[in-house]
């Protein structure tokens, strides 16, 4: 079977070099790049990919954002997410949301190729650590952290307006008034039990919800 696979990331030699991976490793019939969110969700509404690799954290969309949108665009993409943040801070959430697999970056290089042909072939990819957070949600253990208690929508402008953007800047990159952004951020404070964005910030960067 001959791919066609989008590698989004705003690290050129990462990028890069995934590409070039997959290229000598799989049957492409094509390998595009994207430096940013918005981009990404850009070719993929105007090309039909088998899979999509997305980075987490981007400049405009993230990863986690993207993923319903392009499963929108068509349920047959595979997505497999990755990220140099460890994976109890967004694996689940991406399996709900529809990604196919989730890899961490400091693994082994030639997961990815394992991954995207495990994916292709129908099946979820998880690495060891992904499994056993699967199995813990399953079983109803662990302690949960204020965040797991937000929504898939809550989660993403917490994770926005920590990575410093303004509630004007989110309004307009997920198309939704202020009023309703301004909305979620009281709500995301009730439940977290904080009353500003600077106690959201620090606490995304304690836990690993931002950077890269």
């Amino acid at each position: 079977m001959m791919l066609r696979i989008l590698v989004a990331d705003d690290h050129f030699l990462i990028r890069k070099g995934l590409s070039q991976l997959l290229a000598e490793s799989l049957h492409v019939v094509g390998i595009d790049e994207a430096d940013d969110g918005t981009k990404a969700l850009e070719m993929a509404s105007a090309n039909r990919y088998d899979v999509v690799i997305l980075d987490v954290s981007m400049p405009g969309r993230d990863g986690l954002d993207l993923i319903r949108a392009i499963k929108d665009i068509d349920p047959l993409t595979h997505i497999i997410i990755l990220s140099i943040q460890p994976e109890e801070q967004y694996a689940i959430r991406a399996f709900r949301l529809g990604a196919s697999g989730c890899l961490n970056k400091a693994g082994d290089p030639a997961e990815i190729v394992e991954a995207v042909k495990t994916v292709v072939a129908g099946r979820r990819y998880l690495s060891q650590k992904a499994q056993e957070l699967l199995l813990d949600e399953m079983a109803g253990s662990g302690t949960a952290l204020p965040h797991e208690s937000l929504s898939d929508r809550e989660y993403q402008v917490l994770r926005m307006l920590s990575s410093g953007k303004t509630i004007g800047e989110v309004s307009e990159m997920l198309a939704l008034s202020v009023k309703t952004v301004s909305t979620y951020r009281a709500r995301i404070l009730a439940k977290m039990g904080m009353e500003n964005n600077a106690q959201l910030t620090h606490y995304a960067f304690k836990h690993g919800l931002v950077g890269d």
